[in-house]
């Protein structure tokens, strides 16, 4: 049996390596072909100059270098090779780029033959982008293609390797944005990775590998990337946080909001250096961020004091109810009722937070009966299966007693029998 289990396992064995030799040996006969091909790799290789970032694994490796340099790619001569009536375009310059990968990309009949899922308007959108925008008036300092997709070492979006693979985008977008000489000519901020980095998306998006967490495009955009408005903001953050946007679009404060000039979300919450919410962000003392506009006295500041004591009502509440559902089970008592009935008000209180937005301390005040309601009955069946428990306990001490005392009657009453029966024999 032992033999047969090793002969299999041998085999499995072989059949791995031999195919591994024939995946080798085929990627060789394909890359041995492609270079017979190019002309331009085979002189750039052998001359040392081939581009700094290129790379083999790049997903344009099967394309011969004139797909997008043009000229005449069987010439072994540079100069038959490098004619410009041949179609050679050189390196473009970089007001030139988003057209020259525009060629393709924008051209929907060649990309259905390499990847139909890639939309064909990226060139469009970076037109309207704040990048296009400046490149377009001259300005050579902005991104375009090669900056984010580098120009020879471009990978699919999902490889990890990728510059614009969702773990590295902000280091991407942080080559231009983390230059402080080059951001003090726009008069932008230089240090928003640091800012990221620390803040709930960042801790998200780096300590726990959340490829969910947004990065920079998430919130700005990819090839239309642009810096969210005040009336877009709101829209940004919406979709992910999509009954916060509602619950704030239907506001007064929105309003309010909207005729002073302030940003949406981002007056309490920050834009890069987002801090995890916290009901410390709402009410009247400490951390609050209602003080920063409402003053004692006003409607803002009395409401800002309810829904604060709504919230912490709540957790109050909860938190009672927590501790007596602990008891019950270290107790040993039916617990299952209650603990559903703590998952319905932790549920509440998470969507007494996001009513929150809406500033309405009536609305927020439904909600919160309703958490009330939901803790008091665990609360109440709580009690009860606490008395239970010591009503059994009760019972159960009132019968061992008993026991004990008709035990001892009974020991009383066999040691009389005992004794009456010495005498007779006596």
């Amino acid at each position: 049996m032992k033999k047969n289990i090793l002969f299999f396992i041998v085999i499995i064995f072989e059949l791995l390596v031999l195919s591994d030799f024939d995946i080798m040996a085929q990627n060789k006969d394909d890359n041995s072909k492609w270079i017979k091909q190019d002309q331009c790799y085979k002189c750039h290789k052998d001359n040392g100059n081939l581009p700094a970032d290129y790379s083999q694994n790049d997903i344009h490796r099967k394309l011969l270098c004139s797909s997008c340099h043009g000229g005449n790619p069987n010439a072994a001569d540079m100069d038959v090779a490098m004619d410009p009536s041949k179609g050679f375009k050189g390196v473009p310059a970089k007001k030139d780029i988003p057209k020259f990968c525009g060629s393709c990309h924008s051209n929907i009949e060649i990309m259905r033959t390499y990847q139909p899922r890639i939309a064909t308007d990226q060139e469009m959108q970076y037109y309207t982008s704040m990048h296009g925008k400046k490149l377009m008036s001259g300005d050579n300092n902005v991104a375009q293609c090669a900056s984010c997709h580098t120009a020879h070492n471009i990978l699919p979006v999902k490889d990890p390797r990728a510059t614009v693979y969702k773990l590295n985008v902000p280091a991407t977008c942080n080559k231009c944005h983390g230059n402080a000489d080059l951001m003090a000519k726009y008069k932008l901020p230089h240090n928003v990775l640091d800012q990221y980095t620390k803040s709930v998306h960042g801790v998200a998006l780096f300590e726990k590998n959340d490829t969910g967490a947004p990065a920079c495009n998430d919130c700005h955009g990819n090839h239309g990337a642009m810096p969210p408005g005040i009336s877009s903001i709101s829209r940004v953050c919406g979709t992910c946080h999509v009954k916060n946007m509602e619950y704030f679009d239907l506001s007064a404060m929105q309003k309010s909001f909207e005729k002073k000039g302030f940003h949406g979300c981002e007056q309490c919450h920050n834009n890069h250096a987002i801090s995890k919410p916290s009901d410390e962000m709402l009410g009247v003392s400490g951390n609050s961020k209602c003080i920063t506009c409402h003053k004692p006295g006003d409607a803002g500041y009395k409401t800002a004091a309810a829904l604060r004591n709504y919230i912490d009502d709540l957790n109050k509440n909860y938190d009672l109810a927590n501790t007596k559902l602990a008891e019950v089970k270290q107790k040993g008592m039916n617990d299952i009722d209650i603990g559903f009935l703590l998952q319905d008000a932790k549920q509440n209180i998470i969507q007494t937070r996001t009513k929150m937005h809406t500033f309405d301390s009536t609305k927020v005040g439904e909600s919160f009966k309703d958490g009330m309601e939901i803790s008091n009955k665990a609360i109440f069946y709580a009690d009860r299966e606490i008395s239970e428990y010591s009503s059994r306990r009760t019972g159960f001490a009132a019968a061992t007693f008993i026991i004990l005392i008709f035990i001892f009657a009974l020991f009383l009453k066999i040691r009389e029998r005992g004794k009456k029966k010495e005498e007779i024999n006596f």
